[in-house]
């Protein structure tokens, strides 16, 4: 789908629908409950950038029965130009999915720390899985880059990540599991927008009942799109007049491609780099939010890692990432790292297919060491450091255990008063710090 979500990373800037690869479980058959937040997480284009805000309603009886609210939700489509021939034919048999309530209002919050997450998302097997399949598909990978300037490296990557290379596409009926959200889920505005456009799929004949399969959330095909991302961005590359993100490898990454093009990606540019910084290095700097020319950053000292001269990206917008806080691999993110995000709105996401697509093309690992000894934050730890923040004149806004870019804001202000590297990063030694300063 387009745009989707961990443990101690739980971020906010994730889309509802991600990380579908957390991966203590293979592929798709787990995505579902899954969705995610490992510094922000997500699915494919499903519920990406476009649906940010999105409506949350407490769990609650709704106040008519399933087949009542059926027979209402008739007129609604039927008003959004819906044939009733094709409202009846899909919602024969439908019922309510007790798994897609199961999943939609208790999404597991995964105590993993984003190398957790990177070392099953770039694994070896999928690298190797990935450059015999970039092999395989070349000539029409090849075609697909020079219609939308999408390097074949990341679409493959993508596709390994939203549904292990089209081997978990899911298998919920979709008109099954966007009703089920729509009458009683924690979104049902988003499930109504999404049920509609499912049956305009159906209604113009792009799809059938039977292809029309997914996630418990909607997210279709082999790089997992919801319908309203479907509409709007599924391409017929083959011209059979059937835009078939179900087994259609040309349509699967056409449409891919015309996504990430649509949402800025930049032809044969690179999504970033993993850098070194300088000791004297402000790290209250590292942050999506703020914004500097390449040529600015290596004025501040910093320099690739793996030795690529930067020149030649001088003009280049970027930011500097820390996800495993200053002790961890840093990145310099461009362009189309953020064009990646808009895919599925989390930073480990989104680093997962920018160092899924370099190992795909012969890069090595990263020069950097991740901080493996630092435990994840659990839930109770993380609204314990938020309540700590506040308590002491750092405004966190709620107290909710979601470590979002106002936590860390307020974080970061914390670290600088107290004189300690300001990288916003949610570390039990900065969770202790703080718990000593309230102590005493």
């Amino acid at each position: 789908m387009f745009g989707r979500k961990i443990g101690g990373f739980l971020h906010k800037d994730h889309s509802p629908e991600r990380y579908r690869q957390s991966l203590t479980l293979p592929g798709k058959a787990v995505a579902g409950l899954l969705c995610l937040a490992i510094v922000g997480c997500g699915a494919g284009p499903s519920q990406s950038a476009q649906n940010n805000a999105v409506e949350i309603i407490a769990p609650g009886a709704p106040t008519q029965t399933f087949a009542e609210w059926v027979v209402s939700f008739r007129a609604q489509a039927l008003a959004h130009g819906i044939s009733p021939a094709t409202y009846d034919q899909a919602f024969t048999g439908v019922t309510i999915k007790p798994q897609v309530i199961t999943a939609d209002q208790n999404q597991p919050e995964f105590e993993q720390q984003i190398w957790t997450y990177l070392s099953k998302a770039v694994s070896d097997f999928r690298v190797q899985k990935g450059q015999a399949l970039l092999i395989q598909n070349a000539g029409l990978l090849s075609t697909i880059e020079q219609n939308y300037g999408v390097q074949p490296q990341n679409l493959v990557a993508i596709w390994g990540l939203e549904s292990s290379f089209g081997a978990f596409i899911g298998d919920i009926n979709v008109i099954e599991a966007l009703a089920t959200l729509a009458y009683q889920g924690r979104r049902r505005a988003f499930g109504r927008k999404e049920l509609l456009a499912a049956l305009e799929i159906l209604d113009k004949g792009y799809a059938t009942t039977a292809e029309l399969k997914g996630s418990w959330a909607g997210a279709m095909g082999h790089t997992q799109f919801i319908p309203t991302t479907y509409l709007q961005y599924a391409v017929d590359y083959d011209g059979d007049r059937h835009r078939n993100v179900w087994s259609d490898l040309g349509d699967v990454f056409a449409s891919t491609a015309n996504y990430l093009a649509e949402s800025g990606w930049q032809a044969r540019m690179p999504w970033g780099h993993e850098v070194i910084l300088p000791q004297s290095f402000d790290y209250s700097l590292a942050d999506k939010t703020i914004v500097k020319s390449v040529a600015q950053w290596t004025q501040l000292g910093i320099k690739a890692s793996a030795g690529q001269d930067l020149s030649g990206d001088h003009n280049q917008v970027a930011s500097v990432i820390l996800p495993g806080g200053h002790t961890g691999p840093a990145f310099l993110i461009y362009q189309n790292f953020r064009t990646l995000l808009r895919y599925n709105n989390s930073t480990a996401y989104a680093l997962a297919a920018s160092l899924l697509a370099d190992r795909l093309t012969g890069a090595g690992a990263l020069k950097g060491a991740w901080p493996m000894n630092e435990p994840p934050l659990a839930r109770v730890d993380r609204e314990d450091l938020q309540k700590s923040l506040n308590t002491l004149g750092y405004d966190v806004g709620e107290i909710d255990g979601i470590i979002g870019a106002r936590t860390r804001s307020a974080l970061r202000l914390y670290q600088k008063d107290m004189n300690l590297p300001a990288d916003g990063f949610p570390s039990s030694t900065v969770l202790a710090r703080l718990r000593q300063h309230l102590a005493h």
